[in-house]
């Protein structure tokens, strides 16, 4: 086992990634198998670095004793001198310091420092005595050293501070480090394997395994009977007839594979995501839309050829039981593949080392076959075909795929989704004209929030620059990223989240309030909905640290106004 030369609580400096600076922090951990140090900042940001990239702190008490403070460094200089340098008569005042400073920094802009080379003639340097080009060189080195060192306090002073648009289009070409800190950072973290679990860890994820293809079909039962209470629990229970029919499956295969041949079709744009935490960016074939035609057109032939559509309500529950069947083989076929998967594909939330844990939130990132994304696909194929603005979301760019996905895309989506319509074909009810144009009225504002957050959000994250988003604020961070803080995401911090929580309960109230099963889905989602939130806010706060305390002092309502 290597030697370890720092251990944990150690005050160290440590090297900020894509800089050549280095900043006072405490080491929180190390990882055995990576040979990585877990570093905490002062704002509260958690970093990964290698052994070199960390030094103990009296290795720089020497440096400052020989250099000015940054809030000297306008009116004050060292004073060691180079070689050729001048004495200097009298100390500058400040002002002067700083426009001399400026005047610096344009030179360095303007200047091309390039090494020379050493020829016959040249033979003083090689003897101790520095010739007039070598005592330039030493002259512009340091003063670019100096010019550098600026910039880079500048930007961590300026970093958190809030702003427009309009107001940042020069940005990129000082602070281009900001782009070299994901690539710096992306490799270490690719490898690192999970610590903090979530959903209860093993144990929790081994419940939820269990008991969500169990709560599925515990509600289809319910709506089957004649007095949907919840309080006559257990209901009786089903024969294996009336769960399992290898027809059914068959055409369940059929509807899967048929969008999976829709959306090979090479109709629609191609689209890069965003890049993921190994850097790479992938591709993606956007023709849902497509699809959802062709599938239209399909019911309509069947319709014509009088294939009656009750078959699916009389089977529904048969179609579940094959969802879940399709989903737990799938899952399965997900965990094996993803052992060869390389390091740098593998999820950094489902890498803990535990099958459990790995099986239900998903060992590899975006698992593929060619070009064939399986989790994209399954995200927005078989169930949510219209939802297109999901490249920026959690569940692309940081969950795995394995059980939880897989399920919740082809069991929890299709028939939890669709439990309000499922009751009423049993359970009708009738409401009034008016009650309808509320509830209508209800779910397209729900659904305009809804589409109107993501396509903002997906805007600025794939293209911050576009002059349509100049009038957004936001909060810069450390890694590059902007937390938005005006318009829609200055509203509340999830106002996509109250979108769909509006629209769920409009799904519901046509059920009437007789029994509260069909409002299974909207205490669900709700809670669901707190749930992500809380795990989102956690997230971020590892990201972005103090940027994020700034950013929720901004913005103090999670997802509903003046109440959460």
């Amino acid at each position: 086992m290597p030697h370890r030369k720092f251990g944990d609580g150690d005050v160290v400096m440590g090297r900020w990634p894509g800089s050549v600076l280095y900043y006072e922090v405490q080491i929180t951990s190390y990882d055995d198998l990576t040979h990585l140090y877990t570093v905490k900042y002062k704002d509260g940001t958690e970093l990964e670095l290698k052994e070199s990239d960390i030094k103990s702190v009296s290795a720089f008490k020497h440096r400052k004793s020989n250099s000015s403070s940054p809030s000297r460094r306008g009116g004050s200089r060292s004073r060691s001198r180079s070689p050729g340098r001048p004495a200097r008569g009298r100390r500058r005042s400040s002002s002067q310091g700083r426009d001399a400073k400026d005047d610096k920094k344009k030179a360095i802009r303007g200047t091309k420092l390039t090494p020379e080379k050493p020829n016959e003639n040249n033979t003083s340097r090689y003897n101790g005595e520095p010739d007039s080009t070598e005592r330039n060189d030493t002259s512009h080195k340091i003063l670019q050293q100096k010019v550098d060192l600026d910039l880079e306090i500048d930007r961590v002073l300026d970093q958190y501070r809030v702003r427009s648009r309009k107001e940042d289009k020069t940005k990129e070409e000082i602070y281009s480090e900001k782009r070299s800190f994901e690539a710096a950072k992306t490799i270490d973290k690719a490898s690192a394997q999970t610590k903090e679990l979530e959903f209860g860890g093993r144990i929790g994820t081994f419940c939820m395994i269990v008991f969500l293809p169990a709560t599925v079909l515990y509600l289809l039962l319910m709506c089957k009977q004649e007095d949907p209470s919840i309080m006559n629990f257990p209901p009786p229970l089903p024969s294996f007839d009336s769960l399992w029919e290898t027809r059914v499956f068959g055409v369940w295969l059929v509807w899967f594979f048929l969008q999976a041949l829709f959306y090979l079709l090479p109709v629609g744009k191609v689209v890069e995501g965003i890049p993921l935490l190994n850097g790479r960016k992938l591709q993606y074939r956007i023709n849902g839309f497509y699809a959802f035609a062709l599938t239209a057109a399909a019911v309509g032939i069947f319709l014509y050829f009088e294939l009656e559509l009750h078959y699916l309500y009389d089977h529904f529950l048969q179609f579940a039981v094959s969802a879940i069947v399709f989903s737990v083989v799938f899952s399965i076929y997900l965990y094996i593949r993803s052992l060869k998967a390389p390091e740098e594909n593998l999820s950094s939330g489902g890498n803990s080392g535990s099958f459990i844990y790995d099986f239900f939130t998903g060992h590899e990132l975006n698992p593929r076959i060619g070009t064939f994304d399986l989790k994209y696909f399954c995200e927005l194929r078989p169930s949510l075909i219209g939802w297109e603005a999901i490249l920026t979301t959690m569940d692309i760019t940081h969950d795995g795929f394995g059980f939880m996905l897989a399920f919740g895309d082809l069991v929890w989506v299709p028939f939890i989704f669709s439990l309000q319509a499922f009751y009423l074909v049993g359970h009708p009810n009738e409401i009034s004209w008016l009650a309808a144009s509320a509830i209508i009225i209800l779910n397209m504002s729900g659904y305009y929030i809804f589409r109107c957050a993501n396509s903002q959000k997906n805007a600025f994250r794939k293209n911050p620059k576009d002059p349509r988003l100049a009038h957004l604020k936001f909060i810069p961070t450390a890694t590059g990223k902007s937390l938005l803080v005006s318009d829609w995401w200055g509203f509340v911090r999830h106002p996509n989240y109250l979108g769909d929580i509006i629209m769920a309960l409009a799904w519901s109230l046509p059920c009437g309030f007789n029994h509260i099963l069909p409002y299974f889905y909207v205490i669900y989602f709700t809670l669901f909905i707190i749930h992500r939130e809380a795990r989102d806010g956690r997230q971020c706060k590892k990201k972005y640290g103090l940027a994020w305390d700034r950013y929720c002092q901004r913005v103090p309502y999670r997802i509903i106004p003046y109440i959460y």
